[in-house]
Order: C-alpha cells, then sequence, then structure tokens
C-alpha cells in the first residue's frame, strides 16, 4: 500500500492536476476571505467555509477522473491486480494520496484564523470545528469521486458522473421539496424503488426468478406496512433523500457544534464509498 501511495502522490506533484486542485480552493479561500474578513472585518471564519462547499463540485472530478479510469484505459490496472498487494490496500493507497493532496491546502487554511486573531477577537473553537468538517465533507467527496472513477475507463464520463452526482446531493435539498410528503405517495414511490432494484438486480446476476423473488417479497412487506401503520410514510422520501445530504451534515460543523453524528457520518460514506470500489475492482478481476 505504501508504494501506491508514493506512487500517487508523485503523480498528483509532478503534474498539474494536484497544484491546480491545491490553487483553486485556496484562491477561492482567499476570495471569500477577503469579502468576508477583511472587507466587513466579520469574525466568523467558518462563514467562509459554508459558502465554499460548492468547490468541491469542481476540484474533486477533476482530481479523481484518473484515478482508476486511466489505469483501465491504458491496461496498466492488470499490473496492479496481479501484483502480491490486496485490491483493498491499492485503493486506500491511492485514496489516502488524495487526502494528502487535499490536507496541503486544509493545512494553509489552518493558519486563517490565527492571522485573524492578531486583529481581534475570535473563537478558534467553532473555526477549527468547520475547518474539520470541510475536511471530512471533502474527503468523502473525494471516496464518491474514487469509485466512480472505478466504474469507466473514460477520465471524461468519470468527471461527469461525478459532478452530476456531487451536484444532486449538494442540491437534495431542493430535490427533497418535489416529493409529497403524503403517506400514499411516499409508499407508491418506495414501490417504484424496490421495482428498479429489482431490475438493478436482473442486471447484474441474469436471473430472473430471484431478481423476481426479492420484488415479490419487497412489494409485500411495503404493503404489510403500509397496511399496519400508514403514517409510518408520511416525510419518508424526504428522510431518505437527507441520508445523501453532504453538504448538510457540515452545517453543525459550521455553527460551531462538534457533531459527533456528523464525524460517523463522513466515516461511514467514506468507508461505503471504498468497499464499492474494491468490489467493482473485484468483479472486473474475475470477470
Amino acid at each position: 500500500m505504501t508504494a501506491v501511495y508514493k506512487r500517487e502522490l508523485r503523480s498528483y506533484l509532478t503534474s498539474m492536476t494536484g497544484y491546480l486542485f491545491i490553487f483553486f480552493i485556496l484562491l477561492l479561500t482567499g476570495i471569500y476571505f477577503s469579502a468576508y474578513q477583511l472587507d466587513i472585518a466579520y469574525p466568523k471564519f467558518e462563514y467562509t467555509l459554508s459558502a465554499m462547499t460548492f468547490v468541491f463540485l469542481i476540484c474533486v472530478p477533476i482530481l479523481t477522473m484518473r484515478t482508476l479510469a486511466e489505469e483501465r484505459k491504458q491496461k496498466t490496472d492488470q499490473l496492479l491486480l496481479t501484483s502480491p498487494v490486496s485490491v483493498g490496500k491499492i485503493i486506500m493507497g491511492k485514496y489516502l494520496a488524495l487526502v494528502t493532496v487535499f490536507a496541503v491546502p486544509m493545512a494553509i487554511i489552518c493558519f486563517y484564523p490565527l492571522v485573524m486573531s492578531k486583529f481581534g477577537d475570535i473563537s478558534f473553537g467553532t473555526a477549527y470545528t468547520a475547518v474539520l468538517g470541510f475536511f471530512l465533507l471533502g474527503c468523502a467527496n473525494l471516496a464518491i469521486g474514487v469509485f466512480i472513477s472505478s466504474l469507466t475507463e473514460s477520465q471524461v464520463i468519470a468527471a461527469v458522473l461525478t459532478f452530476v452526482l456531487l451536484f444532486a446531493f449538494f442540491m437534495m435539498n431542493g430535490i427533497s421539496s418535489f416529493f409529497s410528503e403524503g403517506s400514499l405517495s411516499t409508499c407508491i414511490t418506495f414501490g417504484l424503488l424496490i421495482l428498479a432494484v429489482s431490475i438493478i438486480i436482473y442486471s447484474m446476476i441474469k436471473n430472473f426468478m430471484i431478481s423476481a423473488l426479492v420484488c415479490v417479497i419487497g412489494e409485500i412487506a411495503l404493503a404489510a406496512v403500509y397496511m399496519i401503520n400508514s403514517s409510518f410514510f408520511a416525510g419518508g422520501i424526504q428522510k431518505v433523500l437527507q441520508i445523501f445530504n453532504l453538504s448538510g451534515h457540515f452545517d453543525n460543523f459550521a455553527n460551531g457544534i462538534f457533531d459527533i453524528n456528523g464525524i460517523v457520518y463522513y466515516l461511514s460514506v467514506i468507508a461505503v464509498c471504498v468497499f464499492l470500489t474494491v468490489q467493482s475492482i473485484v468483479k472486473r478481476r474475475w470477470n
């Protein structure tokens, strides 16, 4: 894993990709810092970070698009897959290299509250809590980008899919408002989702009986729950969609709250994405 980590980190630091990523984050930080802290003399640095959450929509697709897609296109992934290192360690080495590149601008950002303290009183606790939340949010976005990169050999497609997915997560509050909170409409929507999942399972395993069984059992269980307690489904779509609201979990950190649930949430997103990436590679390895 160490060899893969060093190789990936060297590739980012010997090309323009890593430096552009660092430059763009620091550029936006400087712009918002000038607008909020220097021009308005606002003492809360967390507002700067809160306004910058959209930066991952642009930076993450560019940084992660080549992580696994380029290996697959150039067939160099076969060398990695036949190496004595496990697939999990290979993925972790690549992911940790991305996190290291992201940690460079974050280390510089940590000095901003110290600069502000020279001109007035600020709350270091709330400022660095927001920095922690921003770092975890970025790590979660990077993990999603790595997973998307493992699904295709085209860097452009990987970048576009990553942007679309991150944009959907970023706009999750607006998306959830389009759905009704009524119990019946929520139940119907979940029923359609079960049908979609069954179709996806069939496309993966090509077994109609198993796919149909999953669909039938899911629909029957859904109908039974609705008959017993229909109020259980009230606002269910909104609750499910909030699971994918990555930036929404950053709000507590931006408000100066050391949110343990938020930390667990971001670490869970990272773990799930790394696991799915490993499974994607392992599946192609056996195929």
